[in-house]
């Protein structure tokens, strides 16, 4: 049995409405072109610190959204051929859990990981045992 044009004309308006409600949902006005989101931009900052022998530093950072993290070291003195410990770990409010490490960084070094979450991280510098004085160096974080 055909549909009357009244109930049709209802229905093709149900639809309509249907898909227009659901393509703003999605936060697009257009089903067939769809906006695509905004990438996520990298933020890099800069820490200097000093440690000393047997010492450590620790710097924590939040990440606001998930993917890559590094931490670079990017110089050290008085002397930059030194060999220390860089790690990136998960902040609590007072103790960085070390997640990826290396315990033979030297000046450019980088570490890398992946944020699986949003927020407290942090970065800890460390004598291995191989400083015979006090240590000034700087990292680079980078995360999303």
């Amino acid at each position: 049995m055909p549909l009357s044009t009244s109930y049709s004309a209802i229905l093709r308006s149900i639809i309509v409405a249907g898909a227009t409600l659901a393509a703003t949902a999605c936060g697009s006005s257009d089903i067939l072109n769809p906006t695509p989101g905004t990438p996520p931009v990298s933020v890099t900052e800069t820490y200097p610190g000093t440690i000393t022998v047997n010492g450590a530093f620790t710097q924590p950072f939040a990440v606001s959204t998930i993917g890559t993290v590094t931490a670079k070291l990017t110089s050290l003195a008085p002397v930059d051929t030194v060999t220390i410990g860089l790690s990136l770990g998960t902040w609590n409010g007072a103790t960085c859990t070390l997640i990826v490490t290396n315990d033979a960084a030297a000046l450019n070094t980088t570490v890398t990981g992946t944020a699986q979450t949003i927020g407290q991280f942090c970065a800890r510098v460390y004598d291995v045992g191989k400083l015979t004085a006090a240590t000034d160096f700087t990292i680079d974080i980078t995360h999303f």
